[in-house]
């Protein structure tokens, strides 16, 4: 069984290719039976997110495999492959165990580190699950997969550094206050990253929130989906007072607060402190208000310099999960390895076996007046001849299953000892029953 993988992603393909291979959820089910009936495909998994569409398959024959799945996206998406092909890469083996590994671990996500790709891999694993379209090599591979990437999120800080304005915000605001519950939140304008800043705020304990804008039809529309209050933008100057945390982005091309608003509202503000985010360029903000006791004002530059800065730290901390990955790779490939030789040897043995036991049937039918003890002495003599016949073989493929080249000696061994062509093996069908082999370490 051999584990390969197909896809593209926000590098190889752009966005408008990426939505029309994207799988939409209640399309997966049959996605994934359609994959099984392939010829020589006998597990599948889909995972389709905004930045990837991937699928991960154990095949009987890797190229047979790579055509097969190729074919099944260009026909499903009605695109040439010839169109298809220069957007899609292709792992097979130790490089599908990396890439999966890689992926979980957000290693070659868009943004290196964010949390959301484990939850997408998560899911698409549950799905195949419920279709029961994975076995024992998806199964263990992607369980190791959600297993390494927790452990590449313990054992570096490639997901604590936050790098993007929004989520710069929150971290700015949780240093100066420790804790954002019962804080409120007061949003002047209704920028796209002010919105955004405004969902982690809430998402991270942010009680209460107030909304202005010169559209206040459109201000209303965002209280309402935040549960807050719309205040009527002339007068938004007089309510900020209530706010512990301010964020400014409008197309206002001056000054909207100046350092004598925030001073007039010292008696009011009873000394508490207050955090200002200016998202807007040009600033909407003075920023001599940062010269009044208990504001802390923080412009987009400062925001921009503090996710530069983590991007660096965030950089280093991902040299040390690849260093994680490539262990847990090694582990893995030496597992998906054990499960070409175990069943070989252990077909070999059989072989033996039943050689050796038609062997003695025959014997016993000519031979007459054998007392018990000599039938077991005859047995005992042909049960050593097989064990030394075979016992070279069995250790250099045990040996050998370690190597690159290891399938090599597995599919000569299958051939030499006709292990694929007895009449009692098994005919050409496909299974889901795993084969002989240690469990995947966990």
């Amino acid at each position: 069984m051999n584990l390969i993988l197909v896809g593209l992603n926000h590098r190889t393909a752009d966005v408008a290719l990426r939505e029309k291979l994207a799988f939409k959820a209640e399309e997966l089910p049959e996605a994934l039976c359609s994959l099984l009936n392939l010829p020589t495909v006998d597990e599948s998994l889909i995972l389709s997110t905004c930045n990837r569409v991937e699928i991960a398959a154990a095949v009987k024959d890797i190229e047979e495999g790579f055509e097969k799945i190729i074919g099944f996206l260009a026909g499903k998406f009605d695109i040439d492959r010839s169109q298809l092909l220069p957007h899609l890469y292709r792992y097979s083996a130790t490089d599908a165990i990396k890439h999966i590994f890689r992926v979980a671990s957000s290693l070659d996500s868009l943004v290196v580190g964010e949390a959301q790709i484990l939850g997408q891999v998560k899911d698409a694993f549950e799905a195949a699950l419920a279709q029961k379209s994975t076995a024992v090599v998806l199964n263990s591979i992607y369980k190791k997969a959600i297993s390494v990437a927790k452990k590449v999120r313990t054992e570096t800080a490639i997901s604590q550094l936050r790098v993007s304005v929004s989520s710069i915000a929150v971290e700015l605001a949780e240093k100066i206050f420790g804790t954002l519950a019962k804080k409120i939140v007061f949003i002047v304008g209704a920028g796209e990253m002010a919105e955004l800043a405004l969902k982690h705020l809430v998402g991270s304990g942010a009680s209460e929130v107030l909304i202005t804008t010169r559209d206040f039809a459109k201000a209303e529309a965002l209280a309402s989906e935040f549960r807050g209050t719309a205040i009527p933008f002339d007068s938004f100057l007089s309510q900020l007072h209530r706010a512990d945390i301010v964020i400014c982005s409008t197309g206002a091309p001056h000054y909207l607060i100046q350092p004598g608003d925030i001073a007039a509202l010292e008696k009011e503000r009873k000394n508490r402190p207050m955090f200002m985010i200016d998202i807007s360029v040009p600033r909407n903000i003075d920023p001599g208000v940062n010269e009044i006791d208990n504001v802390f004002l923080f412009d987009v530059d400062d925001l921009n310099s503090i996710v530069r800065e983590n991007m660096k730290e965030r950089t280093l901390q991902a040299r040390q999960a690849e260093s994680v990955v490539e262990a847990e790779v090694a582990e893995a490939a030496t597992w998906m390895k054990s499960l070409e030789v175990v069943p070989t040897i252990v077909a070999i043995r059989e072989k033996g076996e039943r050689i050796k036991t038609a062997e003695m049937e025959k014997m016993l039918a000519k031979t007459k007046g054998l007392t018990p003890e000599q039938i077991d002495a005859i047995e005992g003599l042909t049960a050593a001849i097989v064990n030394k016949l075979l016992h070279a073989p069995v250790v250099v493929l045990k040996k050998q299953s370690d190597n690159h080249d290891g399938s090599l000696y597995v599919e000569a061994a299958r051939k030499l000892f006709n292990l694929d062509g007895d009449a009692d093996s098994c005919t050409h069908k496909k299974s889901h029953d795993p084969p002989s082999g240690a469990p995947m370490p966990q």
